[in-house]
């Protein structure tokens, strides 16, 4: 079986970013059926639906990435309860133009990443409803909310705590179920 091209979007730009790390840390727990890239986000103008006419560059990069994939996972923080604008922004650049979605039907997932105990409770379902009105069917369970993200990580960025990895493996092989169904 051919493995199953999965994008993976960071919500957070931040150079020691904790999703940047944990999407590291999935990209490394995933089951060969998955081959998962980090598709990068932070280069992307801020989404103007005049320039569908003659989109910048980075806005057809990006669809035509998304298009080739057979599915998306999302690691976001929480920013005031809601979804970073950084994520925000590629979500709607790939959703345009209108009717014309890279997103449509590709199964997801997303996974919240916090120093915050409650990890990213409130983004990851603010995430879960733009991606409900773009067709994207997303994995209910197991929901990811990692917590107490800051004491996760070792000083060179890899995942130290096992519970964690054990939790995210399920998670990953979950995942790969979820896009084999699609």
């Amino acid at each position: 079986m051919a493995q199953k091209k999965i994008g993976v979007f960071v919500g957070s730009l931040r150079k020691e970013s904790y999703n940047r790390k944990m999407a590291n840390a999935l990209m490394e727990v995933a089951p060969d059926s998955l081959k998962l890239e980090i598709i990068e986000i932070g280069n992307l103008p801020i989404y103007n639906q005049d320039l569908d006419d003659n989109p910048p560059a980075e806005y057809k990069q990006l669809r035509e990435r998304v298009k080739k994939l057979d599915g998306v996972l999302f690691v976001t923080p929480e920013y005031n309860r809601s979804v970073p604008p950084v994520l925000k922004n590629a979500i709607d650049a790939a959703s345009r133009p209108y009717g014309q979605s890279a997103w449509d039907g590709k199964p997801g997932a997303v996974i919240s990443v916090s120093p915050g105990a409650i990890g990213g409770f409130g983004a990851n379902h603010h995430l879960r409803q733009s991606l409900a009105f773009l067709n994207i069917p997303t994995m209910q369970a197991p929901e990811a909310y990692i917590g107490n993200a800051a004491n996760l990580f070792d000083d060179k960025g890899k995942l130290t705590n096992a519970s964690t990895r054990e939790f995210i493996t399920k998670f990953m092989h979950s995942f790969a179920a979820w896009v084999s169904r699609f």
